[in-house]
């Protein structure tokens, strides 16, 4: 028995959370799990987008002070503070944050044994540059791989080696990171992100101002005149320039690139710009000012080339990073014309090039700004769409994969990066209108295809999209409409939001009833799925009713043994036995756990979920004999047909074990504890609420077994974590302090 945590190199398959809401659990296999654990990173390893200017100009001091918090020097534990720093960057957009970060994993690459970026404003975004580490360490498995699981060896990976850097840049939610950070201990982790709250529980906070004056001076000339050093009044010019430009790089970047390609005199420049009439140019605004130097630039542009105007009307409402050539290549007649015009924009400094230079980044404040002005005047009393929306709409269109037919594979790799610029034109559509028929298709592809990677939790602004044009186009109670309410309701539940997900469902369990009648299949199945997220909810009140109307007429038009049939009457003992109506639970469970062995087999999904409740029934009224062998039974059958750390067979592993230490059987209730506990540490985390469960269920095997100083470290470790990670008010906080309690007075006790 293994009891430290770690496993034997290459000793089995594993599952590994990929997501960092943990909905998404990928089976690495044997030889997967042997490659992440002993393939070395090659020298300098990594991935590092390219600079937008290539200039960079002081921050010495930030860099100093956030070298000395990373290496541990400073308060910078994220969860284990020995072994982990994690620093995070906030600030305005455009302060360079991003700028500030590339410098120092630039500076110090050397010292890691793998740099990698990741682009994290989406749950979806971060899964695509961990998969990458895959790609770059081991791409022959990658290339047969799909993405969950890639991001899953990656995973394994940097929790098997030491040494490394991520960069998550531009986080919008600190709450997607809190997983990564508890499960990857052996690194640093270093964040950029325009929030600066939130970070509390996870990171230390570095705020990132404006450049100072002689620094701010210095960018601006490096970039205005890149021939020869700039003269005493050239400086003093720029010194007033950088001033009124708010000393925001991201302007002064900008505003350098046109003094350098129109050759403009840096007080004409000033001038036309018109900043010093502003009576609050002291109050940085970053929109204000971008957009104030963008008349001058976009107007530069569009008399060389009004082509590279147009796609960069068009990037604004795509995904900044990474926006394919190819998917630009529709909006320009041919790969010259479109070369040069992105070549236009890159020499003002719009646009940056990967590093390939077929992709293309824009920042995210210059997104914000193009979006946002002010919008086409109404004609006809409509409002036409915004600049460059149609164009970008039109893009993805063409770019989308052919669905798959039955003989055909998925084209995964497509998807994957077309995936960012559809959920950013999902996000940035603008108020008070509605996706075309044509949009809200390719919004539905895209969801769809989520759910087919087992990852519909994140397609809820896809969904939302396709339900708001079928609502507009073809009423609130088509059957298209009904799919769409459905499909958004099951990606709310997928992504823990019951409240969002019930209050769908109601409505599509009302429209159901009124399109297809009270026993129509459709209404069965949206009934029992309400009744479902009742009792998720708590609200055994309302599930039950429900559930029991729902049984009746599944039997009645289904049959007594279909598949629907036996999945609301499973979930109706559920309901049953959470309501402590044991013997009605009893006898509806002992029923269906008998009809799904004949029906669906022994080792059936739904079997071993009915045997599994229904031993949980037996313990709880006292039978423990029969509990004790339904869990055995489907512990080395889920085993078997799961594999060994699926989250099921935990589960069911961690409730055999409390049966044993129920029953006495304590030396056995320690063994699977210790097992079960190891297995959640690898796969879940150190400090994931399951993994919280596990430890907490070890440490009352060992007190019950009377080892004392086995349990009492348990129980101090379990509080601390679930006081971090729950709350110090959280029932099982709650309940850990009176397990601490408890072990420490009998400890004390003579």
């Amino acid at each position: 028995m293994n009891v430290s945590g770690e496993r034997p190199i290459g000793a089995e398959s594993i599952q590994v959370a990929v997501s960092g809401d943990n909905t998404r659990v990928v089976v690495l296999p044997k030889e997967a799990v042997n490659s992440a654990q002993t393939v070395t990173a090659p020298t300098l390893a990594g991935f590092l987008p390219r600079a937008t200017s290539g200039v960079f100009v002081g921050r010495e001091r930030e860099l100093t002070e956030l070298r000395k918090r990373l290496t541990g020097e400073g308060s910078v534990a994220v969860v284990q503070p020995q072994r982990t720093s994690a620093q995070t960057i906030t600030g305005l957009g455009g302060v360079g944050k991003s700028a500030l970060a590339l410098h120092y994993a630039a500076r110090y690459r050397s010292t890691y044994t793998l740099v990698w970026w990741i682009t994290a404003d989406s749950p979806e975004s971060i899964l695509t540059s961990l998969a990458g580490i895959t790609e770059r360490l081991c791409p022959q498995w990658a290339n047969t791989a799909e993405p969950d699981e890639r991001a899953a060896w990656a995973i394994t990976w940097l929790q098997a080696h030491p040494g490394w850097l991520l960069i998550f840049d531009n986080v919008e939610d600190p709450e997607h990171l809190g997983p990564y950070l508890g499960t990857l201990p052996t690194g640093h982790h270093l964040a950029t992100s325009r929030r600066a709250t939130g970070w509390h529980a996870l990171a230390p906070v570095l705020s990132l101002g404006l450049l100072p004056p002689d620094e701010a001076t210095d960018l601006l000339c490096a970039i205005a005149f890149q021939n020869g050093a700039a003269s005493g009044r050239q400086r003093e010019a720029a010194k007033r320039l950088a001033e009124d430009l708010g000393r925001l790089p991201l302007a002064l970047e900008q505003a350098g690139a046109y003094a350098y390609r129109t050759g403009t005199d840096l007080d004409t420049y000033r001038t036309s710009l018109a900043l010093v009439l502003d009576d609050d140019r002291d109050v940085p605004s970053p929109e204000r000012t971008i957009a104030r130097i963008w008349d001058h630039t976009l107007t530069a542009i569009t008399d060389r080339d009004p082509l590279a105007v147009t796609l960069l009307h068009a990037m604004a409402w795509l995904a900044p990073d990474d926006i394919p050539r190819t998917l630009l290549s529709p909006l320009a007649p041919n790969p010259i014309v479109l070369g040069n015009a992105l070549g236009e924009l890159h020499s003002y400094n719009m646009i940056g090039f990967t590093a390939d230079r077929q992709g293309v980044t824009v920042h995210r404040l210059v997104q914000t700004v193009l979006r946002n002005r002010t919008p086409p005047q109404p004609q006809n009393g409509t409002h036409p769409p915004a600049p460059g929306r149609t164009e970008a709409e039109q893009a993805v269109r063409h770019a989308l994969p052919t669905p798959p037919q039955d003989s055909q594979p998925e084209d995964t790799p497509l998807w994957e990066r077309l995936l960012p610029h559809i959920l950013a034109l999902a996000e940035s559509t603008p108020a008070d209108t509605t996706a075309s028929a044509e949009t809200a298709d390719t919004y539905l592809q895209a969801a769809q295809y989520l759910y087919r990677q087992g990852r519909d939790a994140h397609s809820t602004t896809l969904r939302t999209e396709v339900l708001t044009q079928c609502e507009e186009a073809l009423g609130d109670a088509h059957p298209d409409t009904l799919t769409a309410r459905s499909n958004l309701a099951g990606a709310y539940w997928s992504a823990g939001n019951l409240g969002e997900a019930i209050s769908l469902m109601e409505n599509s369990v009302a429209r159901c009833e009124q399109v297809f009648g009270e026993t129509h299949r459709e209404t069965l199945v949206s009934r029992s799925n309400l009744a479902s997220a009742y009792q998720q909810a708590g609200k055994s009140k309302l599930a039950i009713p429900l559930m029991e109307t729902n049984v009746a007429q599944c039997e009645q038009v289904l049959g007594d043994t279909h598949l629907d049939t036996l999945i609301s009457r499973g979930n109706l003992a559920v309901a049953l036995y959470e309501a402590m109506d044991l013997q009605r639970a009893i006898l509806l469970m002992e029923t269906n756990v008998a009809q799904c062995e004949q029906v669906l087999g022994d080792t059936h999904p739904q079997t071993l979920t009915s045997r599994n409740n229904l031993a949980n029934i037996y313990q709880q009224i006292g039978n423990m004999e029969q509990a004790i062998s339904l869990m055995e039974t489907n512990v080395d059958q889920c085993e078997q047909v799961l594999g060994d750390t699926h989250p099921d067979t935990l589960v069911r592993r961690n409730n055999l074990a409390m049966a044993y230490e129920r029953a006495g059987y304590l030396e056995q209730a320690i063994l699977l504890c210790e097992t079960t506990l190891a297995q959640r540490e690898q796969i879940l985390g150190d400090t994931h609420p399951q993994t919280l469960i596990s430890r907490n269920n070890l440490a009352i095997a060992y007190e019950r077994a009377g080892y004392l100083e086995r349990a009492i470290p348990l129980y101090q470790t379990t509080l601390a974590q679930r006081e971090q990670v729950l709350g110090g008010n959280h029932p099982h906080t709650v309940q850990s302090r009176i397990n601490l309690a408890h072990a420490l007075r009998a400890q004390a006790a003579p």
